[in-house]
């Protein structure tokens, strides 16, 4: 299978339409006889990609004092519990905060105030801050989650991971999207069994389907 993937990288990049921005690239997969209305069934794991994301991932945390001190430090956008509740009475800017950072951390005591004025947006992006407890710095939280993607199927039988960008290299990509394979296989009552197709694509190039043999 690793053979087959890593051809269908190098047929992905080669065949994608020349962009004035850098492209992720995705693997899709569709998985079949998983019964996904039963929530124990469904997908949702966090894989730390060998080779990165090929990009910088933008992290924010809900935070005050010395650990907004720190995280401020370490390049991560603090949002203050005031400014917590003021985004309970804007939506509008509530949702387009949600959307322009890819992760969320949050000091323990504000974990409340964030699910009660922000749940509604984070919770149906799957953004819900990760708790920062005192003793730790959050930069090695936030280290970590630069090489981060969460792999998701909820209850949709197709669903797709990014597995880095196009300016990677093709051992970089590889990589990458074994680590996602396998633990998508591993996951799977019946593994490569359960899978009825896969496919490697850029953002806005043609999918590269991968021979599945069960």
């Amino acid at each position: 299978m690793e053979e087959k993937i890593n051809q269908a990288i190098k047929d992905a990049i080669a065949n994608a339409p020349e962009r004035k921005f850098v492209e992720s690239v995705d693997i899709s997969f569709t998985i079949r006889d998983v019964d996904l209305k039963n929530p124990n069934n469904r997908i949702k794991e966090e894989v730390r990609l060998p080779s990165g994301r090929g990009k910088e991932m933008k992290i924010a945390m809900f935070a005050a004092g010395e650990a907004a001190t720190k995280a401020k430090s370490a390049g991560i956008t603090v949002f203050t519990p005031q400014e917590i509740e003021d985004f309970g009475s804007k939506k509008g800017k509530a949702k387009k905060m949600a959307n322009s950072f890819d992760f969320f951390l949050s000091e323990v005591p504000h974990m409340g105030l964030v699910g009660r004025y922000l749940g509604v947006v984070l919770g149906p992006r799957g953004k819900m801050p990760r708790p920062v407890p005192p003793a730790l710095d959050p930069s090695i939280i936030a280290t970590g989650l630069q090489s981060t993607v969460v792999v998701k199927s909820g209850d949709k039988m197709t669903f797709h991971v990014a597995i880095g960008t196009a300016e990677q290299s093709q051992e970089e990509l590889s990589a990458n999207a074994m680590e996602i394979y396998n633990r998508v296989i591993s996951k799977l009552e019946r593994g490569i069994g359960n899978i009825r197709s896969l496919y490697i694509k850029t953002s806005m190039g043609p999918a590269q389907s991968i021979e599945v043999i069960n």
